[in-house]
């Protein structure tokens, strides 16, 4: 089974330019004018829709990420370096760090606010 998640965005070609700099790719496939389709492994990606495509999927208004979360999108890492090095990207290209970074016995986690407001998380379980 596959997981799709979807985020509506303002600028789509910033948006890949922004995940591109953190090393995830698009799959050319489902690319339009108005999506692209970011591939997180082989059983998930995160289908970026224009704010205008994303409310006419879902029949509603596009929430206003400085108000309010429709999401918190957590990833894994292979150790608590990777986490630091994709966190210290995403904050070079553009996105605002989520404070400081917690560390528990059995995970290490940082986070960030993307450039359109979408909370991230990426973690390493050290189980």
């Amino acid at each position: 089974m596959k997981t799709f998640i979807n985020l509506p965005v303002r600028d789509l070609s910033r948006t890949i330019a922004f995940f591109s700099r953190l090393g995830l790719s698009f799959d050319p496939q489902a690319a339009g004018e108005e999506t692209a389709c970011m591939l997180i492994s082989d059983d998930a990606c995160v289908m970026l829709h224009t704010r205008e495509s994303f409310a006419l999927f879902t029949g509603k208004a596009v929430t206003d990420t400085s108000t309010s979360r429709e999401v918190i999108v957590g990833l894994s890492a292979d150790s608590r370096e990777q986490v630091d090095e994709l966190v210290d990207k995403a904050v070079a290209a553009g996105a605002q760090p989520m404070g400081a970074s917690q560390n528990q016995d059995y995970m290490y986690m940082r986070g960030f606010c993307d450039l359109d407001g979408h909370q991230w998380s990426f973690l390493y379980m050290s189980m």
